[in-house]
């Protein structure tokens, strides 16, 4: 891919347990510039980084080298992987992010991060169901990148998945039958059978990736598309 640049940072390590990467993660910087989230993920002292960061107008920094173990993802699982880090390439698109404006995400910018995942996704032989948000991997304390990002897009190219909500859905919102089906697609919940904070905290990050309309409260139909999704994609026990 044309536009990438290498600006090396030296927050990084070995992956653990001799894992390779079969998972992106999607991050937005949450800061004012790309070059401030450019110098923070190359700041030793920060201890944070990620694969690559793609700027607005469309560049793409290489920050890290995809056989090494970024320092993006903290406290975070998907499924059975609960180092995230060690079996993930995480990806930074410059974003303000939502306590800074959250502006729309730039089609060069949404172009640039086509190539870039296009390339890693057949270099690496990951699946399109294995690109997920900071959001899904850390639900509760991560919102990025956020409802404004087009997840559907990505997915028509076969880079993501997606499956439109269908019309309907049941009147009350099940919250066992929600966090069986997160469970399965591969959220970090707790089969508490209630709409706990943390179920609240998926529902949330669920929501803000596959039906942004619905933030607000939990619905039947939410249920019911994610039952969907875990039906297609369901997220091997032993990832």
């Amino acid at each position: 891919m044309d536009g990438i640049d290498a600006h090396p940072s030296p927050n990084f390590g070995p992956r653990r347990d001799s894992a390779r990467p079969d998972m992106v993660v999607l991050h937005y910087t949450g800061m004012d510039t790309a070059g401030a989230a450019r110098d923070r993920l190359c700041d030793p002292g920060a201890e944070v980084s990620a694969h690559y960061l793609v700027c607005e107008d469309g560049h793409v920094w290489r920050l890290v080298d995809e056989e090494m173990r970024a320092w993006h993802a903290g406290a975070a699982a998907w499924g059975a992987v609960t180092d995230v880090n060690s079996r993930s390439i995480g990806i930074e698109i410059a974003n303000p992010g939502h306590e800074l404006g959250y502006p729309p995400f730039p089609e060069t910018q949404i172009r640039a991060l086509e190539s870039l995942l296009a390339g890693i996704l057949q270099r690496l032989t990951i699946p399109p169901e294995r690109v997920v948000s900071h959001a899904c991997v850390s639900p509760g304390r991560k919102r990025d990148p956020g409802e404004k990002f087009d997840w559907r897009r990505l997915a028509l190219s076969g880079l993501s998945v997606w499956l439109d909500p269908e019309p309907g859905g049941d009147a009350e919102p099940d919250a066992a039958r929600f966090q069986a089906a997160a469970e399965r697609f591969g959220y970090p919940v707790t089969r508490s059978g209630d709409w706990c904070a943390g179920t609240l905290a998926v529902w949330q990050a669920y929501a803000m990736r596959f039906l942004p309309a619905e933030l607000s409260a939990p619905t039947g139909r939410g249920v019911t598309h994610l039952e969907r999704l875990a039906e297609h994609w369901p997220c091997a026990p032993e990832a």
